[in-house]
């Protein structure tokens, strides 16, 4: 069965303690006495003797259950902390928090300031200033422009990521100052190597030559998370380096200092891909280790460039066109990339052929995550009577399984004929009992009776699933059976979802939780 709830950890109940009592007991004082009277650079209050990752777990806490008063973070804001993420309380964060931040917290390693939008641009720059042994620094939705970009990129020189995701004020042009300071000429962030920018302001043409220059500026730089990245890459690609330096050296001598053309860049990530900027991607980025690429419905020749990539370890392949893919049209790039996957991720391919899943899993032996969602092939003529259902499924499809894999999803929206029925849940069981190490399992929408394939993995020797601690069944058949058979199986499961599921009804779902509670399971259970 699920595993009984355990005694928490004293540290664990300290902490809930403090935050409990925080505005009664610990700040009380403070608030009332000096916190709008005096404006104190530093003050010895109750917490200065705790570890600096107790105090961020405290805020951490206090944010989410909405303690976190202006007094608290006051006195929390200690000389020692290394780590400080302010994400769960944005509204507290002032301009005068973030000066004593730039006062106090002189030994941060790591600042989140994730939509914390109160902080003027100012302010961030004193931060930047402030803060020269930063490696990561997370500036997301917040006022940062392009004055804070140059105060980081030659003030933190140790920075090694940076998040400025939908920052209003900063536009692909204004990355260039992260990489080269126009008036001291001298280059910036040279430790960087992950870039986050989504979601910023658009800036036109330029936007593309601007990402260019930040990948061939930035020498150690592996990821770079922006929309235009692909086309950037295809203008390195194509040679297409003249331009308006505008007081930034150009991109043709910026690839004449990185050893071009041609060029190869150390990216290891690649994102919204798509099937024709594959070859240009490859070419440029040999290196790379994750891919994401959006296909069409024609031709496969951009495939091609897939298995070159020797490093290629997790891999994300969705369907655009109208028509869509079969599914088998991915076995031959299966079978040459496949024993390298880690994780592998599939959108919007046809199930046309019955085979074709348990066959492309086969050639994916050492994957760790897996998660697809597939359309069930057009509807034919019905079958005139419906294969009969065997006893016990047969487990062999798989003879190797997966030995590596933690999490597994997949969804099926809408009916499947019957022979396609019958081998995906023989290749769900055969699945379930040679994954020894499966954490995570979602069966989204899989309109089959999946009952009797629990029954087949839960009764087998071992058992399997001693290690699966979430199980999401939403819209699947399964019924108060199987739910049944898991709460009496051996394992850590630790949530179950079966909302939605038409044979799960509200005397199982009441009959669950009274055996949770008796048995005082740490289990919860999810049901509507």
């Amino acid at each position: 069965m699920p595993r009984r709830k355990a005694v928490p950890a004293l540290g664990s109940l300290c902490l809930q303690s403090l935050v409990q009592h925080m505005q009664s007991v610990w700040v009380k004082d403070y608030s009332e006495n000096y916190l709008d009277e005096y404006s104190f650079r530093f003050v010895m209050g109750p917490f200065n003797d705790l570890a600096g990752s107790l105090v961020q777990d405290l805020i951490r806490l206090l944010g989410e259950s909405r303690r976190l008063s202006r007094a608290a973070l006051h006195l929390l804001l200690l000389p020692h902390l290394q780590e400080l993420s302010l994400r769960y309380c944005p509204s507290l964060v002032s301009n005068a928090i973030g000066q004593l931040i730039t006062v106090r917290c002189k030994s941060l390693s790591a600042l989140d300031l994730h939509g914390c939008s109160r902080l003027s641009a100012d302010v961030l720059v004193d931060l930047a200033e402030e803060l020269p042994l930063l490696s990561r620094l997370g500036l997301a939705e917040t006022q940062a422009n392009v004055q804070v970009l140059a105060a980081v990129g030659s003030s933190c020189r140790r920075l090694r990521e940076l998040d400025v995701s939908r920052c209003r004020k900063v536009t692909p042009r204004a990355l260039r100052h992260l990489a080269y300071d126009p008036l001291e000429r001298t280059p910036g962030c040279p430790a960087l190597r992950v870039l986050l920018a989504r979601g910023l302001e658009p800036a036109g043409g330029d936007a593309v030559s601007a990402l260019a220059f930040v990948l061939l500026a930035l020498p150690l730089l592996e990821v770079l998370a922006h929309g235009d990245v692909p086309a950037a890459l295809g203008l390195l690609h194509a040679g297409r380096l003249d331009g308006d330096a505008d007081g930034f050296p150009s991109l043709r001598e910026l690839a004449r200092r990185r050893g071009g053309p041609p060029l190869a860049l150390p990216l290891r990530r690649l994102e919204e891909l798509t099937e024709p900027e594959l070859p240009a991607a490859r070419a440029v980025c040999p290196d790379a280790e994750e891919v994401s690429a959006c296909l069409g419905d024609g031709p496969t020749d951009g495939w091609d460039a897939l298995p070159r990539w020797g490093r290629l370890a997790r891999l994300g392949l969705s369907c655009a066109g109208p028509r869509g893919r079969a599914l088998c049209e991915a076995l031959p790039l299966a079978r040459g990339v496949g024993p390298r996957l880690q994780t592998l991720a599939l959108h919007g391919f046809l199930l046309e052929d019955e085979l074709a899943l348990c066959a492309l899993l086969g050639c994916c032996p050492n994957l760790r995550d897996f998660s697809a969602e597939l359309l069930p092939p057009p509807r034919g003529r019905p079958d005139a009577e419906p294969p009969e259902e065997p006893p016990r499924w047969d487990t062999e499809l798989l003879p190797r399984g997966l030995p590596r894999l933690r999490s597994f999803s997949l969804a099926l929206p809408g009916p499947v004929p019957a022979p396609h029925g019958l081998l995906l849940r023989a290749t769900l069981a055969s699945l379930l009992c040679r994954s020894p190490r499966l954490q995570s399992l979602r069966l989204l929408g899989i309109a089959l009776p999946l009952d009797s394939v629990f029954e087949t993995v839960l009764t087998a020797p071992g058992p399997p699933l001693q290690e699966l601690q979430e199980l999401s069944l939403v819209e699947s058949r399964v019924s108060g059976r199987t739910v049944r058979l898991l709460l009496a199986s051996d394992g850590r499961l630790r949530r179950l979802d079966v909302s939605r599921c038409r044979d799960v009804h509200r005397r199982d779902y009441d009959g669950f939780l009274q055996a949770v509670r008796k048995q005082r399971l740490d289990l919860d259970i999810a049901w509507e």
